[in-house]
Protein backbone atom coordinates (compact mmCIF):
# COMPACT_ATOMS: atom_id res chain seq x y z
CA UNK A 1 0.00 0.00 0.00
CA UNK A 2 3.36 2.09 0.82
CA UNK A 3 4.44 1.78 -2.63
CA UNK A 4 0.95 1.78 -4.72
CA UNK A 5 0.36 5.53 -2.52
CA UNK A 6 3.14 6.96 -3.39
CA UNK A 7 3.21 5.48 -7.37
CA UNK A 8 -0.15 5.65 -8.14
CA UNK A 9 -2.14 8.64 -9.43
CA UNK A 10 -3.60 8.61 -5.57
CA UNK A 11 -0.54 10.04 -4.78
CA UNK A 12 0.37 13.09 -7.18
CA UNK A 13 1.07 15.43 -4.83
CA UNK A 14 3.73 13.83 -3.29
CA UNK A 15 4.97 12.69 -6.95
CA UNK A 16 5.00 16.30 -7.25
CA UNK A 17 6.85 17.42 -4.89
CA UNK A 18 9.68 15.27 -5.06
CA UNK A 19 10.05 15.68 -8.67
CA UNK A 20 10.23 19.56 -7.74
CA UNK A 21 12.82 18.12 -5.10
CA UNK A 22 15.17 16.56 -7.41
CA UNK A 23 14.66 18.32 -10.88
CA UNK A 24 17.86 19.92 -10.41
CA UNK A 25 19.71 17.14 -9.67
CA UNK A 26 21.36 14.52 -11.88
CA UNK A 27 22.52 11.38 -11.79
CA UNK A 28 26.06 12.63 -11.01
CA UNK A 29 24.57 14.19 -8.15
CA UNK A 30 23.27 11.13 -6.39
CA UNK A 31 25.44 12.05 -3.11
CA UNK A 32 23.31 15.05 -3.04
CA UNK A 33 20.38 13.12 -3.79
CA UNK A 34 20.71 10.80 -1.05
CA UNK A 35 20.82 13.59 1.34
CA UNK A 36 17.98 15.11 -0.01
CA UNK A 37 16.22 12.24 0.40
CA UNK A 38 16.82 11.38 3.55
CA UNK A 39 15.91 14.45 5.15
CA UNK A 40 12.57 14.07 3.34
CA UNK A 41 11.86 10.51 5.02
CA UNK A 42 13.25 11.57 8.42
CA UNK A 43 10.25 14.69 8.07
CA UNK A 44 7.54 12.39 6.85
CA UNK A 45 8.65 9.30 9.06
CA UNK A 46 8.53 11.68 12.30
CA UNK A 47 4.73 12.59 11.67
CA UNK A 48 3.43 9.38 10.32
CA UNK A 49 4.78 7.92 13.23
CA UNK A 50 3.30 10.90 15.59
CA UNK A 51 -0.14 11.27 13.88
CA UNK A 52 -0.70 7.38 13.66
CA UNK A 53 -0.22 6.48 17.18
CA UNK A 54 -2.70 9.74 18.12
CA UNK A 55 -0.13 11.91 19.42
CA UNK A 56 -0.54 14.48 17.41
CA UNK A 57 -3.63 15.31 15.49
CA UNK A 58 -4.15 17.82 12.45
CA UNK A 59 -7.41 18.33 9.90
CA UNK A 60 -6.78 16.35 7.12
CA UNK A 61 -8.03 19.61 4.82
CA UNK A 62 -5.42 21.92 6.10
CA UNK A 63 -2.86 19.19 5.41
CA UNK A 64 -3.69 18.71 2.03
CA UNK A 65 -3.61 22.58 1.34
CA UNK A 66 -0.33 23.03 3.11
CA UNK A 67 0.68 19.84 0.76
CA UNK A 68 0.24 21.83 -2.35
CA UNK A 69 1.53 24.55 -0.64
CA UNK A 70 5.17 22.61 -0.20
CA UNK A 71 4.97 21.70 -3.54
CA UNK A 72 4.75 25.36 -4.90
CA UNK A 73 7.40 26.71 -2.71
CA UNK A 74 9.61 24.20 -3.73
CA UNK A 75 8.80 24.78 -7.52
CA UNK A 76 9.88 28.68 -6.88
CA UNK A 77 12.62 27.79 -5.48
CA UNK A 78 14.30 26.36 -8.51
CA UNK A 79 13.63 29.57 -10.42
CA UNK A 80 16.66 30.82 -8.16
CA UNK A 81 19.33 27.96 -9.17
CA UNK A 82 21.50 30.30 -11.42
CA UNK A 83 24.53 27.25 -11.75
CA UNK A 84 24.27 23.36 -11.16
CA UNK A 85 27.32 23.39 -8.98
CA UNK A 86 25.64 23.55 -5.46
CA UNK A 87 28.97 24.17 -3.69
CA UNK A 88 26.82 24.95 -0.13
CA UNK A 89 27.29 21.84 2.38
CA UNK A 90 23.91 22.40 3.56
CA UNK A 91 21.65 24.17 0.61
CA UNK A 92 18.13 25.48 1.39
CA UNK A 93 16.82 22.91 -0.37
CA UNK A 94 17.73 20.33 2.06
CA UNK A 95 15.97 21.81 5.22
CA UNK A 96 12.52 22.09 2.47
CA UNK A 97 12.62 18.63 2.58
CA UNK A 98 13.07 18.07 5.93
CA UNK A 99 10.68 20.30 7.29
CA UNK A 100 8.04 19.96 4.21
CA UNK A 101 8.78 16.62 5.14
CA UNK A 102 6.94 16.87 8.20
CA UNK A 103 3.80 17.92 6.52
CA UNK A 104 3.87 15.13 4.00
CA UNK A 105 3.89 12.81 6.93
CA UNK A 106 0.62 13.85 8.02
CA UNK A 107 -1.14 13.13 4.47
CA UNK A 108 0.63 9.44 4.46
CA UNK A 109 -0.58 9.55 8.04
CA UNK A 110 -4.34 9.88 6.97
CA UNK A 111 -4.14 6.51 4.75
CA UNK A 112 -2.45 4.55 7.00
CA UNK A 113 -5.03 5.17 9.95
CA UNK A 114 -7.75 4.52 7.35
CA UNK A 115 -5.94 1.09 6.88
CA UNK A 116 -5.26 -0.03 10.30
CA UNK A 117 -8.92 -1.19 11.51
CA UNK A 118 -8.87 -3.31 13.97
CA UNK A 119 -5.47 -4.52 13.56
CA UNK A 120 -3.27 -3.91 16.94
CA UNK A 121 -0.39 -4.76 15.73
CA UNK A 122 0.30 -1.22 14.45
CA UNK A 123 4.41 -1.23 15.18
CA UNK A 124 4.47 -3.47 12.31
CA UNK A 125 2.31 -1.61 10.04
CA UNK A 126 3.87 1.93 10.52
CA UNK A 127 7.22 0.03 9.27
CA UNK A 128 5.79 -1.90 6.50
CA UNK A 129 3.95 1.12 4.88
CA UNK A 130 6.75 3.27 5.86
CA UNK A 131 9.52 0.96 4.00
CA UNK A 132 6.75 0.71 1.18
CA UNK A 133 6.63 4.43 0.66
CA UNK A 134 10.99 4.58 0.64
CA UNK A 135 10.43 2.32 -2.07
CA UNK A 136 8.10 3.98 -3.95
CA UNK A 137 10.01 7.18 -3.89
CA UNK A 138 13.20 5.67 -5.01
CA UNK A 139 11.02 4.31 -8.01
CA UNK A 140 9.70 7.78 -9.02
CA UNK A 141 13.77 9.61 -7.68
CA UNK A 142 14.94 7.03 -10.60
CA UNK A 143 12.40 7.89 -13.14
CA UNK A 144 13.30 11.48 -12.46
CA UNK A 145 16.67 11.13 -13.28
CA UNK A 146 15.98 9.27 -15.96
CA UNK A 147 13.76 11.84 -17.48
CA UNK A 148 16.14 14.31 -16.70
CA UNK A 149 19.20 12.68 -18.38
CA UNK A 150 16.74 11.94 -21.68
CA UNK A 151 16.02 15.88 -22.06
CA UNK A 152 19.51 16.80 -21.40
CA UNK A 153 21.67 13.94 -23.04
CA UNK A 154 19.44 12.73 -25.75
CA UNK A 155 17.03 15.87 -26.47
CA UNK A 156 19.87 18.28 -25.90
CA UNK A 157 17.81 20.42 -23.53
CA UNK A 158 19.34 23.34 -21.78
CA UNK A 159 19.68 22.37 -17.93
CA UNK A 160 18.09 25.50 -16.34
CA UNK A 161 15.25 25.85 -19.48
CA UNK A 162 14.16 22.17 -18.46
CA UNK A 163 14.44 22.52 -15.07
CA UNK A 164 12.42 25.76 -15.30
CA UNK A 165 10.18 24.34 -17.91
CA UNK A 166 9.38 21.06 -15.49
CA UNK A 167 8.86 23.09 -12.07
CA UNK A 168 7.01 26.15 -13.43
CA UNK A 169 4.49 23.46 -14.58
CA UNK A 170 3.80 21.91 -11.36
CA UNK A 171 3.83 25.25 -9.70
CA UNK A 172 1.01 25.88 -12.12
CA UNK A 173 -0.84 22.79 -11.03
CA UNK A 174 0.25 23.22 -7.46
CA UNK A 175 -1.79 26.63 -7.43
CA UNK A 176 -4.59 24.74 -8.74
CA UNK A 177 -4.75 22.22 -6.28
CA UNK A 178 -4.25 24.94 -3.58
CA UNK A 179 -7.44 27.03 -5.15
CA UNK A 180 -9.38 23.87 -4.66
CA UNK A 181 -8.71 22.76 -1.12
CA UNK A 182 -8.54 25.89 0.26
CA UNK A 183 -12.61 26.08 0.11
CA UNK A 184 -12.73 22.71 1.43
CA UNK A 185 -10.47 24.52 4.51
CA UNK A 186 -13.25 27.42 5.13
CA UNK A 187 -16.66 24.90 4.52
CA UNK A 188 -14.77 22.67 7.23
CA UNK A 189 -14.53 25.79 9.58
CA UNK A 190 -17.79 27.29 8.72
CA UNK A 191 -19.91 24.37 8.56
CA UNK A 192 -22.88 24.59 11.47
CA UNK A 193 -25.04 21.60 11.65
CA UNK A 194 -28.29 21.95 13.25
CA UNK A 195 -30.70 18.72 14.60
CA UNK A 196 -34.14 19.49 14.40
CA UNK A 197 -36.48 16.47 16.03
CA UNK A 198 -40.67 17.23 15.39
CA UNK A 199 -42.08 17.25 18.69
CA UNK A 200 -45.01 15.07 17.43
CA UNK A 201 -43.04 12.63 15.39
CA UNK A 202 -39.87 10.72 15.12
CA UNK A 203 -38.65 12.45 12.35
CA UNK A 204 -35.19 14.41 12.72
CA UNK A 205 -34.22 16.79 10.15
CA UNK A 206 -30.59 17.66 9.55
Amino acid sequence: MGISHITDLKGIDHILFITVLCIRYTFQDWKKILVLVTAFTIGHSITLILSTLQIIQFPTALTEFFIALTILITALSNCYVKDFYFKKKYPVIYFFALFFGLIHGLGFSTLLKNMLGTDQNIAWQLLSFNLGIEAGQLIIVTCILTCTFIGLNILRFKRRDYMLFISGGIAALSIEMAIQRFPIILKKDNEKTVHVVCPDSNVGLT
